[in-house]
This record gives C-alpha cells, structure tokens and sequence, in this order.
C-alpha cells in the first residue's frame, strides 16, 4: 500500500525541481531533490543532469518514505515528515517527531513512536499535530547558518507543505 506516497512525491519534486549545483548548498549536487552521494549509495551511475523522476522515485520510496514509516503515519503528518527528511535526513525528521511528541528522539521511527504519537494526536488532534512538527522545522531553519541563502525557499516550501498537509486530513 502506498497511502500518501505519490502525493508526497509529487510535491516533493514541486519543491525540488531540477538539477542544482550551488556552491553554498552543503548537500553539492542534485537534482529532483536526489544528491550525487545518495543517487551513487543507491547504486545509481547516471549524470546527475540526467536524472528522471522514475530514477528518483525508488530512492525516496525506500530511503525515506518507508524508512520514516510513511504509510503508518496519519494523513498530512505523513507528508511533513517525509519532506523534511528529504531536506534534512529521515533521521533528523524523526528526531523531531519524538521530541514533539515526548518519547526517545533515537531517529528511527517504531512501534514505540507510533504509539506516542497517536497519544499526542488524540489529545491535540491532527492539525495541531501538524501545526506542531512544521513549526519546531521552520526554527530548525532559522537556525541554520545557510538561513540567509535559503530561507526564502525553505519557508516557502515549509508554509506549502502544511498547506498541503491540512488539506490531507480527513
């Protein structure tokens, strides 16, 4: 089952268009969103100029999506989640799902934090779940060093997300 994951693919490659290679982007060469490190970690030996969604789309499928537990995750939080661990590592993303929702921030998304979790969206409901995990990543931003160069396309891309993501709720 892949609950939300076209959708999110979808607007992830909205978000992260084509080939880049900006000097001041820490993650070098991209594109669709892909970097060079992880396109070659994935076995990958296209130009990354080359890259097509369908070269990109299994990468994020097992390497974020189903890593982050996507398809266990509630409607619209599964979208936040995933694109900021595309941006920022699954890892982080799930570190900051823990902390929000009060269990062990160990980046790894299990039984453990799913079952945290629907506490935390049974007493504060889904959107303020949502509200939540978008605001604690846009101050992840703010804080970074690259905010200035960035952070008009992080913002924006943070505000569409959870645009997005209330409109999943059902």
């Amino acid at each position: 089952m892949q609950k939300n994951y076209d959708q999110g693919l979808k607007a992830i490659i909205h978000h992260d268009g084509g080939y880049l290679n900006q000097p001041k982007d820490p993650g070098g060469e991209t594109n669709l969103g892909v970097t060079k490190r992880v396109y070659e970690e994935f076995g990958g030996t296209k130009d990354m100029k080359d890259l097509t969604v369908e070269d990109v789309a299994p990468i994020y499928k097992k390497g974020y999506w189903d890593k982050m537990k996507g398809d266990e995750l509630p409607n619209g939080l599964d979208l936040c989640v995933f694109d900021f661990g595309v941006n920022a590592g699954p890892g982080r993303s799930a570190k900051y799902l823990q902390t929000m929702i009060g269990t062990v921030a160990d980046g790894g998304i299990g039984p453990n934090t799913l079952a945290k979790l629907k506490e935390y969206v049974d007493a504060k409901g889904l959107e303020r779940c949502i509200e939540d995990f978008q605001g604690a990543r846009q101050t992840y931003y703010e804080d970074l060093s690259t905010f200035a160069t960035f952070g008009k396309g992080w913002t924006r891309r943070v505000d569409e997300t959870t645009e997005l993501a209330l409109s999943m709720i059902s």
